[in-house]
Order: structure tokens, then sequence, then C-alpha cells
């Protein structure tokens, strides 16, 4: 690999730590405004959301400019040299120009930061990259036969040697012209006003001695170039460079995800948008991360069904609540399609805690023995009430399930629980869940 320095000097005005500053700024200053839109965006009554389009950012006018060092006519002091004319010699003083101090420039605006913010608009590629830079989906279980393999071809950079169909026209044009400078090549137009002075002179009806001689000098200087042209090509054997490819074997993970979510009574309209915020959030994620992935949607109340995307966003069926329905319909569902060998399976489940009698017993056997051995990561998200708020610091607090689900937590590190209590919590919350892990890291 090669390695590349560059030495050049900063510009006239400029550092470039300070540029690098700059967009540190500004990056984060557009990480905050995508952070905030998140939280800000709605669901919609068809499980959907603002998602599908992009984030218009407008940055103040105070973070585009970049920071350079100038000259102060208003303070400090300096000494300078100046040769002196007709008017002032050298030690001679005078008064400092008035300036600065804020004089002159635009005026400011009502607003208060003066003039207008630069504002862009970011694609929805671009916004989803930006909300989901950081991330990633834990594979904190190696599998060797996960992934599929297909041969594709990819670019190999450049030789010097290869067949017509792939010459690199803008390498090979760039070798030809920087060779033909530094070995001077004569050009079209140095012929063309040599050939009209030799012209000129053969015209002549009666040409004295000098402009005989002349004629003779620019002739010979004709044959020179002449030869000089022929030796040095327009374009030479050297000057050739081709573009190679290669093949090789592409990896293409699949992946599955199953989202569970509690659609019991218990579960009133703010628990369920806040179910569906995680949920599209897991979903745009998932589809990133993962170039074949699938989404499995399963509702439960006191049974639980596979259901397709519109169901699971917006259907009203209700009645009580055994959560372990779900785990169990998760479990018949692998066994059914996705064989574990073969592709990532991770799970995510929303409830809002409660569940029926001894039934997260029966929850916490099924995740242990016959779900999380299998999942590369399974999370939980509980939704508390908003006058419950003391239970987001208070792990030691809770439900049966709540509490289950902590000692399956204890023995197994692809299995993650939070709690949350109102919208501005599910994009915190989801990047914690989903924060790149440092290896031997297992918090």
């Amino acid at each position: 690999m090669h390695h590349f320095i560059d030495r050049r000097r900063n510009p006239k005005g400029k550092s470039l730590g300070n540029r690098q500053r700059f967009l540190r700024r500004t990056r984060h200053h557009i990480k905050d405004m995508v952070d905030k839109s998140v939280q800000k965006r709605s669901v919609k009554g068809d499980g959907t959301d603002d998602h599908s389009v992009g984030e218009r950012v407008t940055i103040p006018v105070k973070g585009i400019r970049e920071p350079r060092l100038t000259q102060s006519n208003t303070g400090g002091f300096r000494q300078r040299v100046f040769p002196g004319n007709k008017d002032f010699v050298v030690g001679d003083s005078f008064p400092r120009p008035k300036g600065g101090a804020g004089q002159g420039g635009r005026e400011g605006a009502d607003s208060g930061e003066g003039e207008d913010g630069f504002s862009f608009n970011l694609t929805r590629e671009e916004y989803l990259q930006i909300l989901f830079d950081g991330l990633e989906l834990p594979d904190l279980i190696k599998k060797a036969s996960v992934e599929t393999e297909t041969i594709a071809t990819r670019r190999a950079g450049i030789t010097t040697s290869g067949t017509p169909n792939n010459l690199n026209l803008v390498r090979t044009m760039r070798n030809s012209l920087g060779r033909r400078i530094a070995l001077k090549r004569p050009s079209a137009d140095d012929f063309a006003k040599l050939e009209q002075e030799i012209v000129d002179l053969e015209a002549l009806s009666d040409p004295n001695a000098a402009q005989i001689r002349l004629l003779a000098d620019l002739r010979h200087q004709f044959e020179a170039l002449e030869r000089k042209r022929r030796v040095v090509g327009y374009i030479d054997p050297l000057d050739l460079r081709f573009d190679t490819f290669t093949t090789e074997k592409v990896r293409n993970s699949k992946a599955v995800i199953f989202c569970l979510m509690d659609v019991s009574g218990s579960m009133q309209e703010r628990e369920k948008d806040l179910a569906k915020r995680f949920f599209i959030l897991l979903n745009l994620f998932l589809e990133r991360a993962y170039e074949h992935s699938e989404i499995v949607f399963v509702r439960h109340t006191h049974h639980a069904q596979e259901v397709d995307e519109e169901t699971f966003f917006y259907a009203r069926e209700t009645g009580g609540t055994i959560v372990s329905t779900a785990l169990q319909e998760m479990r018949d569902i692998i066994d059914d399609r996705y064989p574990s060998d073969e592709w990532n399976i991770y799970g995510a489940q929303a409830s809002d805690g409660e569940n029926f009698g001894n039934d997260s017993v029966k929850c916490e056997s099924l995740l242990t023995e016959q779900l999380l051995p299998f999942c590369q990561y399974f999370a939980y998200v509980e939704i508390v009430p908003e006058s419950e708020d003391r239970l987001l610091n208070d792990p030691g607090a809770g439900g049966d399930l709540w509490h289950s689900y902590r000692r399956v937590k204890q023995n197994f590190p692809n299995f993650e629980m939070l709690r949350v209590s109102e919208p501005a919590h599910i994009y915190p919350m989801f990047r914690k869940l989903f924060a790149k892990k440092v290896a031997g890291d297992t918090s």
C-alpha cells in the first residue's frame, strides 16, 4: 500500500489545524440537528414515518466561516521598515489608518445571527448515514457458514500492459503530456510561426545577404524541430496505461430480525407509538447493515401470530398478555424457515412489562435455552409510564418480567434491556443498544 504525505504549506492566512477544527465543528452541528429531528418526526397511522425523506439543515453564519489569522488594525504593536520616498524617509512615523472596530461590512438581521445561514438538504441516504453513524449490529457469536459467496469483478488498479479495450485514456494522456513537457517537444504553434517566417523571406524578390543568412538559419531550425518532433512522439508506448480487473469472492450476509410487539390491552396508544418508533429505527438500520435481510413481525396478546407489516403497525386487535407466546412463535418460525447455521438471527421485543401469572419464568426459560444460544443479539425495550420515570435509573425495581430478563442478561452478553418513557428516549436508547462494541468489552 502506498502512503502519501502532503507536505504542502498552508494556503495564505489559513491553517490546517483550523480547517480540521472547522470541519469537526460543522459535522458535529449537522449530527446534532439530525439527532434532534429524529425525535420530532411523527409515526403515521400506517406505521411508516417521515424517515422516507431527508432533512433540511441550516448552519448559522457564525459556523460557516473558516477561522483564519488576519492582521488587526485596532491593537498590538508592529515595527515596519519602509524604503521611503520623496515624502517619507526611514524612521518617520505616521498615524495608524482608521478602520476595523466593527466598521463597515454587512448589517445584522433581526434574527440575531447577523446574516443568512447556510442551508442545504440532506438526501434520505445521507440522513440515514448520519443517523446511524457509529452503530453496528452486534456479531458476538461468530459463525463461519452464515454467509454465502458470489463471484464479482472489481478494479485492481493501473498497469502498463493490457488490451486496447482496457486503455485508461486519462492516465495515458496525463503521462504523455508530462513527457512532452519534460522533453520540450515542439508545439504546433512553434512550427506555424517558424514556417510563416520562412515563407515571408522566400517571398522576397531581392533579399539581401542578411536575409539570405536568416533564411538559411530558419530552415536549419525548422529541420531541427522536425527531427525533435519525430524523436519525441505525441504518444509513446511508455505513456500507455491500462485498467486491470480482478475477480473476487463477495460474501453476502443474510440476516433476519424478529420484531415482537406487545399489543395487549395494557398497551395504550402512547406505549404503541413508542414501540413503533423503536421498530422503525431498527428496520431502517437493518436494511443498511445487511444486503440480504428479512423482517418477521410478530404481534402478541394472550396468543401470538406472525403478521405482515401493515397489520403489525396498525391492527387494533387486543386482548390479555402472555409474553411467552411471542417467544415460542419466534422459536417455531426459526425452526421452520431460518436455520441458525445459515442466518444471522436478531430479536427485538417491546412491551410494557405486564405479564400473566407465572409466565415470566417460562419466558426466561425460552430465552436461555431455545433462543439466545442461536441469536446474534436480542434487545428488550420496556415502556414504563411517564409517572414512573424513577424506574429509568433504578434497574433493581420492576415487575416479574423485568426481573426474569435481568437474570437472563447476567448469563448472555448478546442480550440487552433498557427502559423508555417518552419519545425523546427512543433514539438515545437505540444508539446505546447498537453502539459499536470494542473487542473484549462485555459491558
